[in-house]
């Protein structure tokens, strides 16, 4: 791999991260954890512990995962895990009857779908790329390259 297609790479690297690991990780699950579990307590998510703090590390490791390049192929995978569950559980627009909040929750749920289509795709990209991965300091844990 080239050192320019590992420097665009490494910029699409550092702006995905900004939304999963600043703006919901950091942002929402660890500085309002409490906001959070009670949000996940409205829509009757099982463990709504887990939506506090507990996500806000999931998604800050992940996204330095992904960022560093430790192992980036499994920090995809976390946050590809994270969004499904997200769009699932948290995003259910089928069920709301607000016109407003049906189209938030739409764009909320497609966003998701959007961070999970992405996720899959570095994680294969990571995993398919092998150790040929530039500025990474491990590089992938699964290696599919042929």
């Amino acid at each position: 791999m080239s050192a320019l297609a590992g420097i665009i790479i490494l910029l699409g690297r550092i702006l995905f991260v900004i939304f999963p690991g600043y703006v919901s990780g950091y942002s929402f699950h660890l500085k309002s954890s409490k906001m959070a579990e009670g949000y996940a307590q409205s829509v009757g998510f099982p463990a709504p512990t887990l939506a506090g703090w507990p996500a806000g590390l999931w998604l800050d490791a992940a996204s330095l995962s992904v960022l560093l390049g430790i192992w980036p192929d499994v920090g995809a995978l976390m946050l590809a895990v994270f969004v499904a569950i997200a769009a699932w559980y948290f995003h259910r627009f089928w069920e709301v009857q607000d016109p407003n909040q049906k189209q938030a929750q739409t764009m909320f749920f497609y966003r998701n779908v959007m961070m999970f289509a992405t996720s899959l795709i570095m994680f294969g990209f990571f995993a398919g790329v092998g150790h040929a991965l530039r500025f990474a300091i491990t590089g992938p844990l699964i290696d599919l390259t042929p």
